[in-house]
């Protein structure tokens, strides 16, 4: 395991439950990277203090100024952020940041020969494959956190090549609900999650289905199957964090409380176990476990995101940017909430299609994409 780690998006929900690890495991936190929440980054840095701390141009002069006191190197722009994450002392990177925004770091990451425990699920939806065959050229590892990928990942440990890839997913705060009602949705009604603590927009894509969508590209990346052998399945109580089915038809699952300390905390001990600040698991208090398929009709942005694995290219990517853009509008009441629906399937139809897709076309058509949303 490693003894330190450098955390990007430290002030989002991943991001503070990684440094609650951190602070339980004892590691040294190296580097730290976040938007525009200077007060909650001064304090991160004053408790951890990291060698390096990026945060957004417009935050840059106050946070500078409010660790004029320290030794902690401030830096700021697109450039730096990667920089930081290919420079720092650290062997792992912690990306948790949202959005595309993500890739670049990861990328420099994987050049600088670091492994990466990666939240950010946009860079392997949007650049995938660059990702993942760099990846093994550098002989990297792709850690994965988000809470279903990292059960796949535990249940993947004894061996055996998947069959299947029983995806879960709450099913939001919208399930059992028809079009009508969504129409009358507020951004403060998609932001009640039922069983998780997460960041604005992860909480507004669990309750579209988006969120299952783009796990399933991830899912076609990080365990190299094919879009058919990934099947969504509704778990309602987000306990059973996913599954796998092998050859044989044995179906391994990985159980626990909805805390995404565990998660965190295995990329970063992979591949030891220690004692996790999240709480037991009992299931006397669960008492019944509930499963159902997830309603495409209501909710079609699963089948697109599924459509958009199965024609890969830059169609993944344009889809996220088109996403990213819409959910941004809605939060900002800009939108109705079953206009995103209808933004993100116009706007994936008609950002161009790059079958083999360059890094720079993979942020030419999240570009487009953003901007054909914007436009309408």
């Amino acid at each position: 395991m490693t003894d330190s780690v450098c955390i990007l998006g430290s002030t989002g929900s991943i991001g503070t439950q990684a440094l609650d690890v951190a602070r339980t495991l004892g590691l040294r936190v190296t580097a730290l990277a976040a938007g525009k929440r200077d007060e909650e980054l001064e304090a991160q840095c004053r408790e951890f203090r990291p060698q390096t701390v990026y945060i957004d141009e417009s935050r840059y002069a106050s946070l500078k100024t409010r660790l004029a006191d320290t030794d902690v190197r401030v830096v700021t722009g697109e450039t730096e952020l990667s920089a930081l994450a290919a420079e720092d002392a650290s062997p792992v990177v912690l990306n948790a940041l949202t959005g595309i925004l993500g890739l670049r770091p990861t990328l420099a990451a994987i050049e600088a020969g670091k492994d990466v425990a990666l939240a950010n699920k946009e860079t392997l939806v949007a650049g995938g494959e660059l990702v993942m065959s760099r990846a093994r050229e550098k002989r990297v590892r792709i850690l994965p956190v988000d809470s279903e990928h990292s059960a796949i990942f535990q249940c993947l440990q004894g061996g055996g090549t998947p069959k299947k890839i029983l995806l879960t997913g709450s099913g939001g705060p919208f399930y059992g609900k028809n079009r009508q009602f969504l129409e009358t949705v507020r951004p403060e009604d998609a932001l009640r999650h039922p069983n998780w603590r997460m960041g604005a927009k992860i909480t507004v894509d669990s309750s579209t289905l988006m969120n299952k969508g783009l796990e399933l590209i991830e899912a076609v990346h990080l365990f190299g199957v094919r879009p058919e052998q990934v099947e969504v399945v509704v778990q309602r109580e987000s306990v059973v964090h996913s599954l796998v089915q092998f050859a044989d038809n044995a179906v391994l699952a990985q159980l626990g409380t909805p805390d995404m300390r565990l998660c965190i905390q295995y990329a970063l001990t992979y591949p030891e176990r220690l004692p996790c600040p999240a709480a037991e698991l009992d299931l006397f208090a669960v008492g019944e476990l509930h499963f159902a398929r997830p309603d495409t009709e209501t909710f079609p942005l699963l089948s697109l995101a599924r459509d958009a694995a199965v024609k890969g290219g830059s169609l993944p990517a344009a889809m996220n940017g088109a996403n990213e853009e819409a959910v941004g509008r809605f939060l900002r009441g800009e939108i109705r909430y079953t206009e995103l629906f209808d933004l993100v399937r116009l706007a994936a139809e008609k950002t161009r299609f790059r079958p083999s897709p360059t890094l720079s076309d993979v942020f030419d058509a999240d570009a487009e994409a953003r901007e054909f949303v914007r436009r309408r």
